[in-house]
This record gives C-alpha cells, structure tokens and sequence, in this order.
C-alpha cells in the first residue's frame, strides 16, 4: 500500500474529480459520509454529548458534514468554529451554511482562550481543525484549545491526521497536538503515523476508502510504500521439487567474541529457518563448542585467537555474508575487519559492532560492496550518520547516506523503515515483545539466509524484515509481550513462512431458526 504527502493526495483528488466529473463538495460529501458511518455504526445513538471542533479549510468542511449528519440522526451535538484565519474554503462556507439551515443550535465560534467550551471525560471531540495540510505554526490560542481537548481525557476522534501533527516535520511543541484515540484516515495512509516522534499521538488508525480513482493511485509515486502480507507474497522464492541444498546457497556469518557467542548462535539458526542450504559461521575458538552443539545443522570456522577474531581467512566460497554480530570492537578486530572489507564484491549484511567499526574508521566506507545492507539501532545510526533534529530530519540523512554509500539502511524499530536511495519501505509487522536482546541478530540471520538464496537487495531487506516481525507476531500471541526471547522469534519463522499463505478465516455461519405456525 502507497503512502502518500498532502501533496500527493491533492493530486489523487484532482484525478478523481476529473475522471469521475465530480465536484470538491461531492468528494468532501462522500470522504465525510464514510466517517459518519462508522461513527453512527459504534454509538448507534448513544445519547452522549459529542464535540466537534472544525477548522476554516477543507478539513473543517469534512468535519461540518459529520456534525450535519449527526445532528440528522438525533445525536447531542455541538459544533465550533477554531477562527484563527480570515480565510474560509469554499467547501466550509457551504458546508457551514447548510448546518446552520438544519440546526437549531447554531456553530459556536472560538476566537480565544476565553470561548473554550467544557469538555468532561464522558463527552466525545471529533477533531476536524487542520489535517493533512497544517504547513504553519499554531497561534497560541488555537496550541491551547488542542491542550484543552487533550486534558478532557475524553474518547478523541481525529479526522484523516491529529491537529497540530505536520506531514513533513516535527510538531513545534510536542504537547500542542490532539492525541487522538483514534485517527480515521482518507484512503491511504501518511508517513506521520509510523515515526516514533508522531506516531504517538494515535492509539488506532483506520483507513477508510472514499473511492479516488485507482489510477491515479497507481500512477502517482508514493512518499513510501507501506508493507504488509500483499506486499510481500509476490516477492516469496517457492522451493522446486528436484532441488537441493546447493540451490538454497551458502550463506556466512562472521562473529562473536568471548560472552557474545549467543548472538551468532541466533543469527546463524535463523539463516537456516529462513531457508539458506548452507550455513557457517566464522568465530573465535571459545564459541566451538556452543555453536556446534547449538546449531548442529550449520558448519564452523574458529579464528586461532581464543576469544575475539583477530583474523579473517577461509576457503569456502559464500553467496552471503553476514558480518558484526557479537564480533566486538577489539582493536585485532578492527584491522582485520577492514582488511577483510576491502577484499569483498558481494553485497554485505552489516550489523551491530560491524556498523561500529565503519562508523570508527569511515575511510572503510568507500569499499563497501554495492547494495549491501546496513542494520543498525538508534545509537549505531547515530555513529554512522551524526546526531539529528528530528525523525524527518533522520530520514533525509539516511537517503542521502543511502545515495552516496550505494547501500540500503534498515532503521529498526516500531515500523522498521527500509530505505534505498529515495525509495522508503515501512514494515507494518512487529510488536512490543520484539524489544529484546538479540532479536536484532536474528534479523541479520534472516536477511543473510534470503541473500543466499538469490533474492535482490531490496527484496531480502523488505521480505526479511516482514517475515522478522510477523514471527515475533506469532510468538507473542504464545507468551505475551514481555515474554518473547529473541530465540522464540527464530523458532516462529516457518510459522511466519506459512502466514504468508493462510487465507483469512471467515465468520462462523449462523444458522437460522426455523420459524414454526403455532
């Protein structure tokens, strides 16, 4: 599914009034009705009072449709006017008229502080003040209207984006912005809602569809792509009935240090679960014994140095590495880590201490293999790419990074973003539970394995970051957030394999009773 900027869809509702030989009041009709409807479906008349707060533009226009057609069906409304512009749409000026036609309250119109209604904790708000087109600081007035809705504490509804939210930068003051139960969205959804900076002010998100013209849809690039199951089926490899392993690729991984050899334990399961035919790890002397009795099924390399690799040398001839987890940043290391880089020309999986020793030496930057794919954390991206003013700003620093590095960059976390030179890939898969040691080696097990195999760059990174999340997705339905070990993720990928093919379970079938003359 695309993502789109306000800009984007601007461009979606133009196509569609064209092809469809609308009008934007028809499309604001229609975008509003749809909000109505679930509104109406959850309350069914619930006689509780209901706020709705509306902007002067075509976010408050969306919102005076909503207030009509709550007041058409019975429900205890009240309407106001934020009025911090002299500007009005045209959707709003009509729209407002035809409420006051059919209302027998009038909008209330708030000028400042002092016209703020009481909102009590049983009420309801329906956001509708800015949306998706916010592009200028809040007058102070209108910052303290959103922190008054917000310490009501009652159920918040936003309209397509929480007021206060930009769609391209962070909030000027994180507090002056509508935390919203939930948020109902137009069509596609924004970039906004899956950072860690803004994603936050929305408990719930709903999509709904208002029929923009598919074509457009397609046609016009995304500001990302967001990736779920139907993004990534078609990209799954299905296994041939007269192949063998050696069809499945040999995968490496290269790391561990005295006290870390769990990390390229997990790593190196996973490559085999997620299908490499082949698997060895590369790692000092002490991890022998674990490694071997841990991973059976994969082969082992030790270094002559007994607890941190000091050298990098073997004979086999992988079609992947993974590099960097548990490895350490021991100064032998180092040197013989950018020794090493410089011989390499297939693309790399670079995790943990191996971002670490790029970001200590960034020299070793310019023989980084093509497309190879860096899995860095917060503190690990910040090492790379310097400190940054907030979660755009970050964004633009790693596609630039991406563009100049010829590399793809997973920035791990809620939504674990993929980014390669301007193209964005957010994960919706993942859960709380995953926030546990080690469920970041795993990850690079994952995407070596797939690299193996014969996936491109991109896929592997978008597929092993799906698959990543849904089996820690599965696991926790088993044991609960705080329960999940990275290790339960490893077991869980067939599991996530086999998702990709389920088809949704349909609603029980209720039978009806026969009707009896008495």
């Amino acid at each position: 599914m695309k993502i789109f900027s306000a800009a984007q869809m601007r461009l979606a509702d133009q196509a569609t009034l064209k092809t469809q030989e609308l009008t934007s009041l028809d499309l604001m009709e229609r975008a509003a009705t749809e909000i109505f409807n679930l509104i109406h479906e959850r309350l069914q008349g619930a006689p509780i009072p209901i706020h709705v707060f509306c902007g002067l533009g075509k976010n408050g226009g969306d919102g005076l449709v909503i207030s009509r057609l709550l007041v058409e069906h019975g429900y205890h409304v009240h309407t106001y006017i934020v009025n911090f512009s002299d500007n009005r749409s045209k959707e709003f000026l009509i729209n407002y008229d035809r409420l006051k036609s059919m209302s027998k309250e009038w909008p209330t119109q708030l000028k400042s502080e002092e016209d703020f209604p009481v909102i009590t904790p049983e009420d309801m708000v329906i956001d509708a003040i800015f949306g998706i087109g916010l592009n200028r600081s809040l007058l102070p007035w209108v910052t303290a209207l959103l922190k008054h809705i917000n310490a009501a504490r009652c159920f918040t509804l936003a309209v397509d984006v929480p007021s206060g939210l930009y769609a391209h930068k962070a909030p000027d003051d994180p507090e002056g912005v509508i935390y919203a139960d939930v948020a109902i969205s137009f069509q596609l959804p924004k970039l906004v809602f899956f950072l860690p900076e803004t994603a936050k002010y929305i408990q719930e998100l709903e999509i709904i569809t208002i029929g923009l013209d598919p074509d457009a849809i397609q046609n016009i690039p995304g500001e990302a792509d967001l990736v779920g199951k139907a993004e990534v089926l078609p990209l799954y490899k299905p296994r041939q009935k007269f192949s063998h392993k050696g069809d499945y690729g040999h995968c490496m991984l290269i790391g561990g240090s005295y006290g870390k050899i769990g990390s390229i334990v997990l790593a190196t399961e996973a490559a085999m679960r997620v299908g490499a035919g082949l698997a060895t790890a590369y790692i000092p002397k002490c991890g022998y014994t674990v490694l071997q009795s841990s991973v059976p099924e994969a082969m082992v390399i030790t270094d002559d140095e007994d607890q941190y690799i000091e050298d990098i040398e073997y004979s086999i001839s992988p079609t992947a590495i993974g590099v960097g987890i548990g490895l350490g940043t021991h100064k032998d290391t180092a040197i013989t880590f950018g020794k090493w880089l410089k011989k390499q020309t297939i693309p790399l999986v670079i995790d943990a201490d191996g971002i670490n020793l790029l970001a200590q030496d960034d020299t070793l930057l310019k023989h980084l293999p093509e497309q190879s794919i860096l899995t860095p954390h917060g503190k690990e991206l910040e090492r790379l790419i310097g400190k940054w003013t907030d979660d755009f700003d970050k964004l633009a620093k790693v596609k630039e990074f991406s563009k100049h590095h010829k590399c793809i960059v997973i920035i791990k976390g809620a939504h674990t973003i993929t980014i390669s030179n301007d193209e964005l890939y957010v994960n919706a898969s993942g859960n709380p539970g995953m926030a546990t040691a080690g469920s970041g080696d795993v990850l690079t097990g994952i995407l070596t394995g797939l690299l193996s195999q014969g996936y491109g760059t991109v896929e592997t990174a978008v597929f092993g970051v799906y698959l990543h999340g849904c089996a820690g997705d599965i696991a926790v339905h088993k044991s609960g957030y705080e329960a999940v070990l990275a290790s339960d993720i490893v077991r869980h990928i067939g599991a996530a394999y086999l998702h990709l093919f389920e088809e949704p379970t349909p609603p029980p079938i209720e039978e009806e009773e026969e009707e009896f003359d008495n």
